[in-house]
């Protein structure tokens, strides 16, 4: 089938989850990187134990208690900057391909949008300070329906807003638990795997892995 529309995951994916660190890892220290990496991972753990217990608790007071977390893990990281890291996390980096990419597949016809676990608030400000608003048709949240990924309701959601088949979509993400559920919903994947991580979920494979969002083009 001719691919309609192209959505997009959009941290990790859109835009770099990282970026809000690095920006102030002077001020954090050497162990910078570490509260990184937990923030993030402590931040997608929390949506899916939220999803199972049925207590939904939206993105931004995750990302909020994930960091507390992981500066509690790394007690030698300077907590000062934690405000700044904060606000970071609502003009994240885009990734340097993403706004060429999305004005390029927007040329061409496409119905472009994202779904994400994001609250609103915080998606409607990174995609305004990425730049990209022109191009997005959709910004969708599971703030809609207060679950997370990758349960069919919220793929579900695409559909629901574009009146499209789910073979008719084509989605992105640097998830690769993301794209397994896309792929059961009935998605057309594509694994954006810019780290070059191994495979999971070999009984749910994408159509296609890429390094980066250029290979839609």
């Amino acid at each position: 089938m001719v691919t309609k529309a192209y959505f997009f995951d959009a941290y990790g994916t859109l835009f770099d989850v990282h970026s809000a660190v690095r920006a102030h890892a002077d001020a954090i220290g050497p162990d910078a990187a570490q509260v990184s990496e937990i923030w993030r991972q402590k931040q997608l753990e929390f949506t899916w134990t939220r999803t199972l217990m049925g207590r939904y608790r939206d993105f931004w007071e995750l990302t909020q208690e994930a960091l507390d977390h992981a500066f509690a893990k790394v007690p030698s990281a300077n907590t000062a900057p934690r405000k700044a890291l904060l606000d970071a996390y609502f003009a994240l980096d885009a990734f340097d391909e993403v706004a060429d990419v999305l004005a390029k597949l927007k040329a061409k016809g496409a119905v472009l949008g994202i779904l994400s676990n994001g609250s609103t608030p915080m998606l409607e400000a990174a995609v305004k300070s990425a730049g990209i608003g022109e191009h997005v048709d959709h910004v969708i949240s599971v703030d809609r329906i207060e679950k997370f990924k990758a349960l069919p309701e919220v793929y579900q959601m695409v559909l629901d807003d574009t009146g499209l088949a789910a073979g008719d979509i084509s989605f992105q993400s640097s998830n690769r638990w993301d794209i397994a559920g896309a792929h059961a919903f009935g998605f057309k994947t594509v694994w954006i795997n810019r780290g070059g991580q191994p495979d999971e979920y070999s009984d749910l494979p994408p159509d296609r892995i890429v390094n980066d969002l250029t290979a839609l083009l």
